[in-house]
């Protein structure tokens, strides 16, 4: 993994790990010096499998209007039929301003979790595979290792498929 700061978190980071501190998870949010926006670029930082990336995706229901979270292998392209398909309604991508008013993070350093809002997870079966995954903290170079099992049960997400077979 490349060298961490030693510097306090950003006030976004600090925000994730007092969430990860809520669930008693003796995980440290790390800021690194390079970016971490893409999945090849965290991959490549922390030192892991481009799989083992966690997207954190906000979807809005066409219908409803309403925040989506899909959390999925950044080995995977969400497949929007698919995903609208086990959520129950039709999704559209949403736009930069609505992802931040949800959830209280930029694009490119969405977390699965600490939001502003709750959001209803779905988490990518292809997640479970690896023993740890790497998702964003809150900022375009934070991130935290987690187990998929800890991510799916304090996300509260619902374990599903995203991709065409």
């Amino acid at each position: 993994m490349t060298e961490t700061s030693s510097s306090p978190l950003s006030p976004a980071a600090q925000r994730v790990q007092a969430a990860l501190d809520a669930h008693g998870l003796a995980i440290r949010v790390v800021e690194l010096p390079v970016s971490t926006r893409t999945a090849h670029e965290a991959a490549q930082a922390v030192g892991c499998e481009v799989g083992q990336i966690v997207k954190s995706l906000v979807f809005r229901g066409r219908h409803s209007g309403r925040p989506v979270l899909i959390l999925t292998s950044g080995a995977n392209r969400v497949d929007v039929e698919v995903a609208a398909a086990q959520v129950g309604e039709p999704l559209e991508k949403a736009e930069a301003d609505f992802v931040r008013a949800v959830t209280g993070f930029v694009i490119g350093g969405v977390p699965p979790l600490g939001h502003a809002t709750p959001i209803p997870t779905f988490m990518d079966e292809d997640l479970l595979a690896y023993a740890e995954v790497w998702a964003a903290a809150g900022t375009p170079n934070a991130v935290f290792p987690i187990a998929p099992t800890d991510l799916q049960r304090i996300t509260a997400a619902q374990v599903v498929r995203v991709k065409n077979r």
